[in-house]
């Protein structure tokens, strides 16, 4: 929890905006790392509301596993782009961005800060830079392509990818067929390399000044905070919860998310519950390592060598906030 510093009444917090362009904070960080803690005290100090970034906070009933703000905490500001699906209901990167897109500009209309905060760069690049739609897909294509890669040896798609789409090949992994099915089918099927109608096919966001501000505190500490979460949230019932959300809506994809795949393990009886916990822990290590990795590429990220409840962390994000207010 933020220990509060010197109070800023309302009246004394500049006007949200620098030039023509809104104000939106971005809060951005591997989990574990207290980003919801600072919003809440950056969106109490600047009247701000908090727009969650992640991509399991969207269901409906996945609270543990996704580590949502409480209730308590909701009710202390307003939080969009929470619970806004149900687990069986698909909600893409596409539609995320469509809709906080619409709630930063909502947020900035009443002269309130967007505060985004969450750990899915996905929906964060989603958001920022737009995504590329691409041609449609071709499922006669993507068979063939499918059945090729289980035919050769492993990386023989990403051969064939390093030869037309070299940008690609580099980006991609050579052991994800997914990505690699899909880079494919767009070079066959629009006839240029994706790397190049990925360039060319983004719609980033306009109309807000970003200020990111990244936390990325010390690793040990990280990783024995979360192995304490990991713990706790089997201890306050996860295994339940996902039990329920099984029950009510049999093994949809969301349920393959961090946690609650182990829970379903614990379940099925293919892990103990000690194990299942064993290996949630691994689990959140590893994505918080695949995070940092990923909001390295992010621009202009201000770093913070801390969690973001330390007193510390909120009176270097408020300093930042000033000074990106400063008419330039």
């Amino acid at each position: 929890m933020v220990t509060p510093g010197p109070t800023l009444k309302a009246a004394s917090v500049p006007a949200l905006s620098t030039n023509r362009d809104a104000l939106a904070i971005l809060i951005l960080g591997p989990t574990g790392s207290g980003k919801t803690a600072l919003s809440l005290a950056l969106g109490e100090r600047f009247n701000g509301e908090i727009i969650s970034c992640d991509s399991v906070a969207v269901y409906r009933g996945m609270d543990l596993g996704s580590a949502k703000p409480s209730a308590e905490e909701q009710r202390r500001l307003p939080h969009h782009l929470i619970d806004v699906a149900n687990p069986d209901q698909p909600f893409t990167a596409g539609e995320y961005s469509r809709q906080a897109r619409e709630a930063m500009r909502e947020i900035a209309a009443r002269d309130h800060l967007p505060i985004v905060t969450g750990g899915t760069g996905l929906y964060l690049r989603a958001l920022t830079m737009g995504l590329f739609a691409g041609p449609a897909r071709r499922e006669d294509l993507r068979a063939r392509l499918t059945r090729s890669h289980q035919r050769h040896t492993p990386g023989w798609l990403h051969k064939i990818l390093q030869r037309l789409d070299p940008a690609s090949a580099q980006r991609i992994h050579g052991n994800d067929a997914p990505k690699l099915i899909r880079a494919l089918e767009v070079r066959f099927t629009s006839g240029q390399p994706l790397s190049q109608a990925f360039a060319s096919g983004r719609d980033p966001l306009t109309g807000f000044h970003l200020l990111r501000i990244g936390l990325n505190p010390p690793r040990q500490l990280l990783y024995d905070r979360l192995n304490h979460r990991a713990a706790t949230m089997f201890q306050s019932g996860l295994v339940e919860e996902t039990r329920t959300l099984l029950a009510r809506y049999g093994r949809v994809k969301a349920l393959d998310s961090l946690g609650y795949r182990q829970a379903l393990a614990a379940i099925d009886g293919v892990l103990s519950e000690p194990e299942a916990i064993s290996q949630a822990q691994q689990g959140h290590r590893n994505y918080a390592k695949r995070q940092l990795t990923w909001f390295r590429r992010e621009p202009d990220v201000h770093w913070i060598e801390n969690f973001g409840g330390h007193t510390e962390t909120l009176l270097l994000a408020t300093a930042l906030i000033h000074s990106s207010l400063i008419p330039r």
